[in-house]
């Protein structure tokens, strides 16, 4: 199936990133491409997902994605780096419209692994990693992006880090540019 690049006009995030309020963001069914959660074929593993909203709230927000990949958010964004308690999504979209990739993992997820991702949080300044709220997470290991999502099955996947490599501050970012520090939360 096709994808097609859409570019929405959306409201600007109080004077972060460029100001410009445009936002690129991508359509398509998502779903992954079969085969092992190890390809380094990063372009077919990654799920593509409209992102047509960006306002600040505040309170909780119904995301359609587990974790949430882009949407409305709070008016605070979380800053980047690595914490070893669960982070409220709210936040951590703000930092993905900041071109944050958001590394969540389920709380039972190995020391080993969970060390892996700790590196991976501490080797760019537009990565935000976190375990998810509790076991509900759709694969042990989630990378997302503004619109973009990646499942693994470890830390050790080397799609976790290509997608690190592609998106943190990527293309797909509403406010590239942004900072992903000065705000809320105190990484490790």
């Amino acid at each position: 199936m096709a994808v097609v690049a859409t570019v929405l006009l959306l409201g600007a995030c109080g004077g972060e990133g460029d100001g410009s309020g445009v936002s690129g963001t991508t359509s398509g069914s998502g779903g992954t491409a079969a085969g092992p959660t190890t390809s380094l074929d990063l372009a077919a593993r990654v799920e593509r997902f409209t992102v047509d909203s960006a306002r600040h709230l505040t309170g909780p927000i119904q995301y359609p994605q587990t974790p949430p990949v882009g949407g409305d958010h709070n008016p605070a964004w979380i800053n980047c780096g690595f914490y070893s308690q669960a982070l409220p999504p709210e936040g951590a979209v703000h930092s993905l419209e900041h071109g944050a990739v958001w590394i969540t993992f389920r709380p039972s997820l190995p020391r080993a692994q969970v060390d892996r991702i700790r590196a991976l949080a501490r080797s760019d300044n537009h990565v935000l990693a976190s375990p998810w709220i509790d076991e509900s997470l759709p694969a042990p290991v989630v990378a997302s992006a503004w619109g973009l999502q990646l499942k693994a099955d470890s830390a050790d996947d080397p799609g976790v880090a290509a997608f690190v490599r592609a998106y943190a501050n990527g293309p797909q970012t509403p406010e590239k540019g942004a900072r992903c520090s000065g705000a809320v939360g105190d990484p490790e």
